[in-house]
């Protein structure tokens, strides 16, 4: 009886401390698209002995996942959501991580001729006067939502475009996948696009502009909100990426020689 009674401890015991040891962090689907998942996860798990699991959705999503105690932590890109989820209550503070770029991805014959445009806002504007297909990811995430203060800056309504303007409701991949088979442009973030295996002949058009810049942050959820929520854990997975080795692994991922983020956090 002792004997099964110390075997039931020690699986109490086991158990407890592989449920301390795992949490959940939503993250958008340009992260996980990227492929830099599976090299940072296991390094963590190494290191931590951690086992991080990713609700993967869009930014909005993501938030309200936040929001709704759901996970433990947040990483997305959309800076003016992010600190909203801060100012409210419901995220501890914005830890800025790494950062990459939007482009502009279409037909190499590029009809609408935004290869020569000297902004995002006029390859965007000249897409809508040629009403050329456009796949917008139409989901409320961190690419959306860039998408649509470009329309905004280029004093354009999506709500108004016609037939051309194709809203999908879906992440970067799907959405890239739809901009293939339609031979459409689309507005994505690099590191998707270059991870993307499906390409066709569709090609990267426009990049550069300073409006494209593209952060990706950390957002701990409040425990205070939700006193489940693994605060430590989260403390502990912000050290590790921010820390020299987290910075080595994601500034020298890399897909044919092309980086796909920088690391930027401040230690």
């Amino acid at each position: 009886m002792m004997r099964s009674m110390l075997a039931l401890l020690v699986l109490l015991v086991l158990t407890h401390a592989s449920l301390a040891d795992r949490m959940r962090m939503a993250v958008t689907t340009s992260f996980h698209n990227s492929g830099l998942a599976d090299v940072l996860l296991p390094e963590i798990e190494k290191d931590l002995g951690l086992e991080v699991q990713l609700l993967v959705v869009g930014t909005g999503q993501a938030i309200r996942l936040g929001e709704a105690g759901d996970v433990d932590a947040v990483l997305v890109h959309s800076k003016a959501a992010e600190e909203e989820f801060v100012a409210s209550g419901h995220g501890l503070h914005r830890r800025e991580i790494m950062y990459n770029d939007f482009v502009i991805i279409g037909p190499p014959n590029d009809p609408a001729v935004i290869g020569t445009a000297n902004s995002a806002v006029e390859a965007m504007s000249a897409i809508a006067a040629e009403n050329a297909l456009f796949v917008s990811r139409g989901d409320d995430s961190g690419t959306h939502a860039k998408e649509l203060g470009i329309w905004a800056a280029a004093e354009l309504d999506p709500m108004e475009f016609g037939s051309w303007y194709r809203s999908v409701g879906a992440g970067m991949g799907a959405a890239l996948n739809t901009a293939s088979g339609m031979a459409a442009y689309i507005l994505a973030d690099r590191a998707s696009w270059l991870n993307f295996r499906n390409k066709a002949d569709l090609k990267l058009l426009f990049a550069g502009d300073p409006i494209l810049f593209n952060q990706y942050s950390l957002l701990p959820v409040n425990p205070e909100f939700h006193e489940h929520v693994k605060a430590e854990l989260v403390a502990a997975l912000e050290d590790w990426m921010t820390s020299p080795k987290a910075e080595a692994l994601i500034n020298g991922y890399r897909i044919n020689g092309e980086g796909l983020f920088t690391f930027n956090a401040i230690r």
